[in-house]
């Protein structure tokens, strides 16, 4: 999807399809008024920060209600919704360029009734009319701008505008609804059809599609799009893709791809070498705004950094290289530090601007880095890249690597020890004179699915480098999620204190879910495998959609279509991992029923993944696993807990690893367990090789299945 950061003033168009429907409309403030603030909107009892960010605007901005939509039809009047989210930069600048100008603001208040959307309060929203857009224009981005009818059904789409521009689309949309409003009514008829169609998926009622073949010929065709130097995507800009790249490092590894294993290897070696990466305080910028990974977007999202620890993680697993070892510190560090809630849980998102520019918070001056460096900065500037041919805007500097440490600390003359001392002793300086500095400010959310996603991550890191503080904090998590997300048997989407709850979506129910599984993996409490079961039993009474044999979005009705996320953003599809977590359960409990569902889904995405398969790798995932055997390898008895460490250290992509410390009723363990023994079983199908007690002889069964 394309970033509204993309599209230049001078490219910006208003496209013909939307030229027959525009219209004029103006506006009046009836907002409240504040101490200290001219103009005070309804957003002011909001604790969302984006949403707060526009509550002293003279736009009468609501929250996205019914209410207000019923209001609209009430006073016959356009809805404008404008949707974004705090650490979006081109938000803020609309927002100061235009929805702080009192003239627009007149417009829009006289003939509109105006909503501010938070898109990570309200996913829902944004997918519906985000959809809208890209079916308008053919790409998207935020802030995400769209007039409606009162219905909700889309007339008019667009990301950035500047207040000129903003002023022609509200007055063209208007004058076009006022002297034509049933040709607007039938134009928006056909957008919402047309989000409608989007979410129509074909179900299957075989398996025949699910085949080696696929898989390869999908593989195959992502190939070609794969850039050779700087690993990644061919393209102007790059986003990282977690979920991508650990989907093929499985595929390497069960395919014997030396191809995708270095792809994987140079696209994770590239992305934490360059400027993408915070060098200094660890963690991930949201995307690079140019092909070779050196100039971030400098937001930071949990999103992305929890499923980059996670990635990480196994690629240190496989390649050993200290550098992963160092991102996933790193990155660990910056969560701990800048983004967990005293409480538990974390926090959304950090700002890239701080001091109304973007990137202040981590850029260098030269001066400032040899008055912090002294004698040691001839040697950082070329470990860094600090040579006019890099410079930024003019004067300031993003820390990059050209070289990996083994390499630069041989050119150099020195140990790679020595090296790492340096780098200890560099890191520690700015760091601290960075930490004096005004810091970007924080989304403070503490979202469900997005902290699913770190339970995972810190699973991971558990499995991989045995800190028992990682397995900790996976608790902690997931301690915190029930006891403030949890209500009554339902999740709620996000947390924050004094908040309004919002009910769950898929994603939460389907990252909650396998991050409740790989739990239960590694800490062998029965506890987490139970509420996995139970959220899945939610997931199907609320959730399920019959014409498709997918999962609704949203767990209501109440916009304009359903929504059936079956592609992967930047995050992954909640369908392809409810799949996933269906074929899992299915194995755990021997669950016919439930691994067949999960097929059936698979089988009707076989078509767009082999044609798209950068969209659809979380499918291309559970399509692995179907494909080559799978294998469900139990560990039962007082030994447990040390056997099913080795075992994940092992990377097995194709198997599901699990134990027991005591007696169980769970098939895999009913019968097996022998007081003061602990045996090893690996299965396929329901089917056991007899008990072994190393983990070098069930590696072995696993090779001669």
């Amino acid at each position: 999807m394309t970033h509204s950061t993309r599209r230049s003033i001078q490219d910006f168009k208003i496209s013909l399809l939307f030229l027959s429907l525009m219209a004029f409309f103006s506006c009046k403030q009836t907002g409240k008024q504040d101490s200290g603030h001219k103009y005070t909107n309804a957003l002011i009892d909001e604790t969302s920060p984006y949403l707060l960010q526009h509550a002293h605007n003279p736009v009468n901005w609501r929250p996205w209600s019914e209410e207000a939509l019923e209001t609209a039809k009430k006073e016959n009047k356009l809805v404008l919704v404008s949707i974004g989210y705090s650490s979006c930069h081109w938000c803020h600048v609309m927002e100061e360029e235009t929805f702080e100008d009192e003239e627009i603001a007149k417009m829009m208040n006289e003939n509109f009734i105006s909503i501010k959307v938070d898109r990570e309060e309200r996913p829902d929203v944004d997918q519906i009319y985000m959809t809208a857009l890209l079916l308008m224009k053919g790409d998207g981005g935020w802030p995400l701008n769209v007039i409606v009818l009162p219905n909700g059904k889309p007339l008019y789409g667009g990301t950035y505008h500047t207040k000129s521009q903003w002023n022609k689309v509200l007055t063209e949309i208007s004058g076009m609804y006022a002297e034509d409003p049933k040709r607007a009514n039938e134009y928006a008829d056909r957008v919402a059809a047309g989000i409608q169609e989007v979410n129509v998926v074909q179900p299957s009622d075989g398996f025949e599609a699910l085949t080696r073949d696929a898989l390869f010929t999908s593989v195959e065709r992502w190939k070609t799009r794969w850039d050779p130097e700087w690993g990644g995507n061919r393209e102007q800009q790059k986003f990282m893709l977690p979920i991508n790249l650990d989907f093929l490092l499985n595929f390497s590894l069960l395919a014997e791809d030396k191809d995708a294993s270095e792809h994987v290897r140079l696209s994770l070696d590239k992305m934490a070498m360059g400027g993408v990466y915070d060098q200094i305080g660890g963690g991930f910028y949201r995307y690079s705004t140019d092909s070779r990974w050196k100039v971030p977007h400098f937001e930071k999202m949990l999103y992305d950094n929890a499923q980059l620890i996670s990635l990480y993680s196994k690629a240190y697993g496989l390649f050993k290289k200290t550098e992963y070892k160092q991102v996933v510190f790193e990155t660990i560090a910056f969560l701990e530090r800048e983004m967990k809630y005293e409480d538990g849980g974390y926090y959304a998102a950090m700002d890239a601007d701080s001091e109304g520019e973007e990137g202040k918070y981590y850029i260098w001056e030269e001066q400032e880095l040899r008055g912090l460096l002294a004698d040691d900065f001839p040697l950082f500037s070329n470990y860094f890249n600090i040579e006019r041919q890099h410079v930024w805007e003019n004067s300031s500097y993003i820390l990059f690597k050209s070289q990996d440490d083994e390499h630069f600390a041989a050119e150099n003359g020195i140990s790679l020890s020595e090296l790492q001392e340096y780098q200890k002793k560099w890191r520690t300086a700015l760091l601290n004179a960075r930490q004096k500095r005004i810091r970007p400010n924080i989304d403070d959310k503490i979202i469900t699915s997005w902290n699913a996603l770190l339970i995972s991550a810190y699973v991971d890191a558990y499995r991989t480098f045995e800190d028992p503080v990682f397995l900790d904090r996976a608790k902690g998590i997931f301690n915190f999620i029930r006891a403030h997300s949890y209500k009554e048997g339902r999740l709620l989407h996000s947390y924050k204190k004094g908040g309004r709850p919002i009910d769950g979506f898929l994603e939460d129910y389907a990252f909650l879910i396998k991050a409740s599984i790989n739990l239960y993996g590694v800490a062998l409490d029965a506890e987490y495998l139970d509420f996995a079961n139970s959220l899945a039993k939610t997931v199907e009474t609320h959730f399920t959609d019959s014409a498709s044999g997918m999962y609704r979005y949203n767990s209501s009705n109440k916009l304009i279509s359903k929504i059936v996320k079956t592609d992967d953003g930047v995050l992954p599809s909640p369908n392809a991992v409810m799949a996933q977590n269906l074929f899992q359960l299915g194995h755990l409990n021997y669950d016919t029923a439930s691994m067949d569902r999960s097929k059936s889904m698979l089988s009707s995405m076989v078509p767009l993944l082999v044609e798209n398969a950068p969209n659809y790798a979380q499918w291309n995932a559970l399509l692995l696993n179907q494909v080559y055997p799978y294998y469900e390898i139990a560990v039962v008895g007082d030994r447990g807990t040390d056997l099913v460490a080795s075992l994940h250290k092992q990377h097995i992509p194709n198997a599901l690893v699990i134990g027991s410390l005591s007696e169980s009723e769970l098939p895999l363990f009913k019968g097996r367990y022998v007081p003061g023994e602990t045996f090893i079983y690996v299965c396929r199908n329901s089917t056991c090789k007899l008990p072994v007690q190393t983990v070098a002889e069930a590696m072995d069964q696993l090779g001669s299945f």
